[in-house]
């Protein structure tokens, strides 16, 4: 394959990332550039003139003025195809593990290497035959890429006309010919199985379709009091040490996604450690099969340069979708949007842009929509129905949700999960504030828990968050007056409502039975609280107390639910059901 970059500038200028070249006469917005003897990658954001605008996505030490700048006539793509399930690449899908076992532990100035193995067959199975009519996103043929994933082969976006040709059952790379399509204007188009598509631009899709089924997470203060549907987008705010990272892991190894694709946009190096040892070691809980083989990793950490994490999670978004042409859910873990955002207001400044609202670009609100509208569940071009759900963390400086980020992010989300530093500290996790935190998908997921499970679900979830609003106020009235104070009746209040905090809300990830909870298991027990409740308050207008209540050897079963009935053994839950229901406590007993 000819090079297709051509000399159209030299270096003029460099200010860090940024980097200004003269010459540019044929170059275009957003190209795709290599800059410097080491032709290191860069992408064109501004054009004054026969001036251009760099932002180079590697470290720019040593690059002088005088230096060629390289030209590709395309926007910044990624690569799609077999193989990116299980690979680890960085913000611009270049394959840590190629450049490990080349270079070393670090990635070398001007480095490149294939995102995609040119080398490896895969077993290509075609679904069509010649004289079949294929568009766009129309499945073709189908590769086996993992035990998990069934790869299916789609003809790129823009193509439409009769297969002329198509190849047999057999191993392939993903650079050879697998069909060519003949148009209407007798052009033949090859068909390999891999394609390329710029990040910044959506793939087509016919239709966005409504939202009701719900991404479970085995995550109770989730799945139960604030839900999101696949297709849904959520933002999680939370300071340093309230569990971020460790709720977009757990969500990562337990949702219901098809595949999940995590973008480290950012991040300490520590925490993208901990994704990148762990996450090969994991067992889907579905499959019993290891959990990279549907998932995709993109790490872009705090230390590598700041232009690369501007484009990584447009990266992930772009493989996400991708996949979900093929008609799988996916769910995109953004940890963190504010690191990214840091990293727009850092070029912003570079370009000698006007700053925003604390130095942020006033752009920052578009970028952010989007992002954030690139999820959704739609009829896809094949026909097939697929879905994106975008899960993006936020790190405000000092916890302060008041900042532009988080601000912003609640104009394009439907829920939102607020995270707590008292909850945290007092070791309760997930950190989730119940006071804090909305959705705003209640009523579309309810229609799926009504038909599944229990038409009640809607009815007893908000039951549950009264009681916990109610718990809050007695709460302040109780910091007045003394807890003594309050009569027995609102005493009870304060125990189902601890009682639901401890048995329910906080969930421990190391214990095997309780780091994940079916929908069944969710719904009982939430059943059983609520019924709980019920007799308890009953027992005391009939003149038992608080104190008799607590003396009960049920309260000590409802509260170890949660980790005595595992997934398998939900029958245990309708057994503790009953004996709640035929509760009764006499006064002094």
């Amino acid at each position: 394959m000819a090079n297709p970059f051509k000399v159209i500038g030299s270096v003029v200028r460099v200010a860090g990332p940024l980097v200004e070249a003269e010459g540019g006469l044929h170059a275009h917005m957003l190209e795709m550039v290599e800059v410097g003897d080491n032709r290191v990658v860069g992408e064109i954001v501004r054009l004054q003139g026969n001036r251009i605008k760099i932002q180079v996505y590697e470290d720019t030490t040593s690059l002088k003025p005088g230096a060629p700048v390289y030209g590709s006539g395309m926007p910044l793509a990624v690569e799609l195809g077999p193989g990116l399930i299980g690979a680890i690449y960085d913000g611009i899908q270049r394959p840590l593990e190629v450049i490990r076992a080349s270079s070393g532990q670090y990635v070398q100035k001007g480095i490149h290497a294939l995102a995609l193995d040119r080398k490896r067959k895969w077993r290509f199975q075609p679904v069509l035959k010649p004289g079949a009519t294929a568009g766009g996103g129309t499945i073709i043929g189908l590769v086996p890429e993992t035990a998990l994933i069934e790869h299916r082969v789609l003809v790129p976006p823009g193509v439409q006309g009769k297969v002329k040709a198509i190849a047999a059952e057999g191993d392939y790379t993903i650079d050879e010919e697998v069909a060519v399509i003949l148009d209407n204007n007798d052009q033949e188009h090859t068909v390999s199985m891999c394609q390329r598509w710029p990040v910044r631009q959506g793939r087509p899709f016919l239709a966005k379709l409504r939202l009701s089924e719900p991404l479970i997470t085995g995550q109770r203060v989730i799945d139960t009091l604030f839900p999101v549907p696949k297709g849904g987008a959520v933002a999680v705010p939370g300071g340093f040490g309230t569990g971020k990272t460790v709720v977009q892991h757990q969500i990562a190894k337990w949702c219901d996604a098809r595949i999940i694709v995590f973008i480290g946009c950012g991040e300490r190096g520590n925490e993208m450690t901990d994704v990148l040892v762990n996450f090969p070691k994991l067992t889907d809980p579905r499959s019993q099969r290891p959990l990279m083989e549907r998932t995709i990793l993109i790490a872009n950490t705090s230390n590598m340069p700041v232009a690369a994490r501007e484009a990584s999670i447009y990266t992930g978004i772009t493989m996400a979708e991708y996949y979900r042409d093929m008609g799988y859910s996916v769910a995109v873990m953004a940890d963190s949007t504010s690191r990214w955002a840091e990293a727009l207001r850092e070029l912003s400044g570079r370009m000698e842009e006007l700053p925003a609202d604390e130095g942020f670009p006033a752009y920052l609100p578009t970028r952010l929509a989007e992002f954030y509208e690139r999820a959704g569940s739609v009829n896809t071009l094949s026909g097939k129905p697929g879905s994106i759900t975008i899960i993006g963390s936020i790190s405000p400086p000092g916890g302060d949700f008041s900042e532009p980020v988080t601000q912003h992010s609640k104009r394009y989300v439907r829920c939102f999960w607020s995270l707590d530093r008292d909850l945290a500290n007092a070791r309760h996790y997930p950190a989730v504030s119940w006071t804090d935190s909305y959705s705003e998908y209640l009523s579309d997921v309810a229609v799926w828990w009504d038909g599944n499970f229990d038409p009640q679900w809607l009815s007893m979830r908000n039951r549950i968050i009264e009681l916990l609003q109610q718990e809050a106020r007695l709460q302040q009235v109780a910091k007045l007056v003394g807890p003594d104070a309050l009569p027995d009746a609102q005493k009870i209040v304060l125990e189902a409502a601890a009682i639901f905090r401890n048995g329910f809300l906080q969930q421990s990830a190391f214990d095997k039975v309780d780091t994940f909870s079916v929908p069944a298991k969710q719904i009982k027990m939430l059943k059983i609280i609520l019924t709980f409740y019920e007799k308890s308050l009953e027992a005391v207008k009939a003149g038992a107390s608080l104190a008799d209540v607590q003396r009960s050897p049920l309260r000590s079963a409802v509260l170890r639910m949660k980790s005595a009935c595992s997934n398998e053994e939900i029958e245990k839950l309708d057994a503790l059901l009953k004996e709640v229901g035929n509760f009764k406590v006499e006064a002094g007993v």
